[in-house]
């Protein structure tokens, strides 16, 4: 089992547990699966969990998230596991990542969360999520106009990125603007004492 970073136990809280538990379960079945590369497994926690949890502070008090692309579970599980008074999405379109999703909410006992097989484009204009919560999916301007069909009027973007956020914001800003997203502000985080930063753009739906 990998060990995880002074500081995750306190990051967690009460999601300690179940972050356990995901952890072993990435562990041992996620490169089989194929929802994270082989190389991944020594660097769970640093780079996805405790990266995934650096949105939660930027999450509404209450109402629904969209976890737009989950993937192997990032940001979704980590938000639906520390947040249990939302109600999260996890959207995906690939089959067997998500099975692998439905497994872990089921293993996890996540009753906040549902996994959506389908595409963002197929869901726009269907949904009107108070958030969505994005990791890896595209570059922003691409990004802007599939959360900005999925978020209601004053609902909030929380997309987690790297180091060059600011130029990618910078030439998506047409694209943020005609998707309705206003009060785009670029968050520096770092969650760990020591640990590398991570980037939250944050946007508002007008």
């Amino acid at each position: 089992m990998v060990v995880p970073p002074a500081g995750c136990q306190a990051l967690f809280g009460a999601a300690w547990g179940p972050m356990q538990q995901f952890a072993a379960m990435l562990a041992s079945r996620g490169d089989l699966l194929g929802v994270i590369g082989p190389g991944e497994v020594d660097r769970l926690w640093e780079r996805h969990l405790v990266n995934s949890a650096a949105v939660v502070g930027f999450l509404p008090a209450t109402g629904s998230v969209i976890d737009l692309g989950s993937g192997a579970g990032f940001p979704g599980v980590v938000v639906a596991a520390m947040r249990p008074d939302l109600e999260v999405e996890l959207v995906e379109p690939m089959e067997r990542r998500v099975s692998w999703l439905e497994s872990v909410v089921g293993e996890l006992g996540l009753e906040n969360t549902v996994v959506t097989r389908a595409r963002a484009e197929e869901l726009s204009g269907m949904r009107e999520a108070d958030a969505v919560a994005v990791r890896a999916l595209a570059p922003m301007r691409g990004l802007a106009p599939l959360v900005g069909g999925l978020l209601a009027t004053g609902g909030t973007m929380a997309a987690l990125k790297g180091r060059r956020v600011a130029a990618e914001v910078a030439v998506a800003q047409k694209a943020l603007v005609k998707a309705g997203l206003r009060r785009v502000s670029v968050n520096e985080v770092q969650m760990l004492s020591g640990g590398e930063s991570t980037w939250v753009v944050t946007a508002v739906k007008r």
